[in-house]
């Protein structure tokens, strides 16, 4: 990635055609489409333009955006869309090393993504990723999760349960009052690509107990459609290639609804019913 010193945050003449926006409502990620590529726009922080085939990219920040801010986004946010326009699966996800073999953890924000990486990480399971599980498949292994940024980040409730006081951590980001952790021996982290063995699609916390529901693959096409970076949704040939993906990826991963109590008293629990859904899937 280049960063440039042109003037950012100008204002363009095409219209945004895709936004993202924060639970209060705020503008989070605007994205529009220049004559040569692409730009999204991160407001008060940074803009990032793309060519059209998502393969270069140009960073020009605001004027007092930390550079730990400015490659953030670019790991957690842009990359992801650039891959997922290169043709690569990129999903909303965390996930962690059991056995040899990758499990993901999707869900909207707040669902309990990264708490629950952490909550393996910090037990003996190295992770993967904490949020952007990029998959590539392979003739041979199948659907390979790839690792990402060796870091987790975490509210404060979390951080207090599951990370040691001392714990080596990132400089805080600007636009986020969570904390971003290194891996550490107390923090595994695979720095290998493993084999895909499950999707867990996390529920709202409203179980009383761990629960697992298997989710056939029409439904989950739709589960992970929902989930997915995709960067351009109107590039209709993408979109079919993209499809396809999927339709290959529920037919050979299952996915799975599960749902648990979010309390840090039930994580013990909660690791140990998974790991026993694992064995029941022949892992």
């Amino acid at each position: 990635m280049e960063v440039s010193a042109e003037q950012p945050q100008r204002t363009l003449q095409c219209p945004i055609y895709q936004e993202w926006t924060l639970p209060d409502g705020r503008a989070w990620t605007q994205f529009y489409r220049l004559n040569d590529g692409f730009l999204l726009r991160f407001p008060g922080f940074a803009d990032y333009q793309l060519d059209a085939n998502a393969v270069t990219v140009r960073c020009i920040p605001v004027p007092g955006t930390s550079a730990d801010t400015v490659w953030h986004l670019y790991h957690n946010q842009v990359l992801p869309l650039a891959l997922s326009h290169q043709g690569l699966l990129v999903f909303h996800a965390s996930a962690v090393e059991i056995r040899g073999r990758a499990v993901a953890f999707l869900g909207a924000s707040h669902k309990g993504k990264s708490t629950i990486a952490a909550s393996f990480a910090s037990n003996g399971f190295a992770f993967l990723t904490d949020d952007g599980l990029v998959l590539e498949h392979s003739d041979e292994d199948g659907w390979q999760a790839l690792p990402s940024q060796p870091s987790i980040r975490l509210w404060g409730d979390s951080q207090r349960a599951l990370i040691a006081p001392d714990a080596p951590a990132a400089p805080a980001l600007e636009f986020t009052t969570k904390g971003r952790f290194l891996s550490n021996p107390d923090l595994a982290y695979s720095h290998e690509a493993r084999t895909l063995k499950c999707l867990y699609l996390l529920g709202d916390g409203s179980a009383s107990t761990p629960t697992f529901e298997d989710i056939p693959p029409s439904d989950a096409l739709i589960e992970l459609v929902k989930h997915s970076f995709l960067l351009d949704l109107d590039e209709r040939q993408m979109l079919a290639e993209h499809f396809d993906e999927l339709v290959s990826l529920v037919g050979e991963v299952p996915c799975v609804r599960f749902d648990y109590p979010r309390r840090f008293d039930t994580l013990p629990e909660v690791r140990a019913c998974l790991l026993a859904d694992l064995r029941g899937r022949g892992e």
